[in-house]
């Protein structure tokens, strides 16, 4: 079973400050701004948050690292609680940076500029939650990372649903890498058509019924084959993707997604 040092030992800057929070507001001062960041419990000296000024932002986490001296960071929306800004660094100054730009509400881009360790996911902000914004900026964060991912047969897949109208205006979700599509967004999804799954190195791509590839309906060697395949078995007219509104069901633990 593994180890990890004392936070103690491996950050002991904090640990002469008390907390993550002290650290994080002393290297803010020493470079002359301020930042308000509030830690608790027995995890001060590896957990901080610091509250945005936007009520459509949830509090930046920030997380120490157990194995190596480093620092993490997430910035999430208050929609669904899914992920705007991601990043890690051993500079706690940048961290510090970082936070006090997400609590002063200043634009993704200009954190990722102040920050530049600051990951941008590709989600933009929907203060409004418009359904039709929500889906374009799931299907924005999705692109980013199949982008990053060292997988091109994945990337062709989801570049060629986003190219496929019919696709396109549905909000996407991946189970297991599976591309699948929803007529309500997030926090309940209605499930619709079928599922798109980029096989192993070279073996194409499979068209089903359910993520694991169970219920095969088709086999392609392209991705645009593929998306095609699936629009075949979409319903005639889905209509426009709703308010994922969460149903009582749901509230009871049935089933959601």
């Amino acid at each position: 079973m593994a180890t990890h040092p004392d936070p103690a030992v491996l950050y002991p800057d904090v640990a002469a400050h008390g907390s993550l929070a002290a650290a994080l507001q002393a290297v803010a001062e020493e470079r002359g701004f301020a930042v308000s960041v509030t830690s608790s419990g027995s995890g001060s000296l590896s957990h901080a948050a610091a509250e945005s000024g936007l009520p459509y932002r949830k509090a930046l986490l920030v997380s120490s690292w157990a194995a190596e001296r480093r620092w993490s960071i997430r910035g999430e929306e208050t929609f669904a609680g899914s992920a705007l800004i991601e990043g890690d660094t051993v500079d706690l100054a940048q961290v510090a940076v970082a936070a006090q730009a997400w609590q002063d509400g200043a634009a993704l881009s200009d954190i990722r500029h102040a920050a530049p360790f600051v990951r941008l996911t590709g989600r933009f902000e929907v203060p409004d939650s418009d359904p039709l914004r929500l889906t374009e900026s799931e299907w924005q964060y999705m692109r980013t990372e199949a982008e990053e991912r060292d997988w091109p047969a994945y990337q062709a897949l989801i570049e060629a649903a986003y190219a496929e109208p019919a696709l396109r205006r549905l909000y996407p979700f991946t189970s297991h890498w599976t591309l699948r599509f929803s007529t309500t967004t997030r926090p309940s999804l209605t499930l619709i058509g079928p599922c798109l799954l980029a096989a192993g190195a070279d073996q194409g791509y499979r068209v089903s019924t359910g993520f694991t590839g169970a219920g095969l309906l088709a086999e392609a060697a392209t991705a645009q084959e593929a998306v095609a395949a699936a629009v075949r078995h979409l319903p005639e007219d889905p209509g426009p993707v709703t308010f994922g509104a969460i149903r009582d069901d749901e509230r009871r633990g049935g089933f959601g997604a």
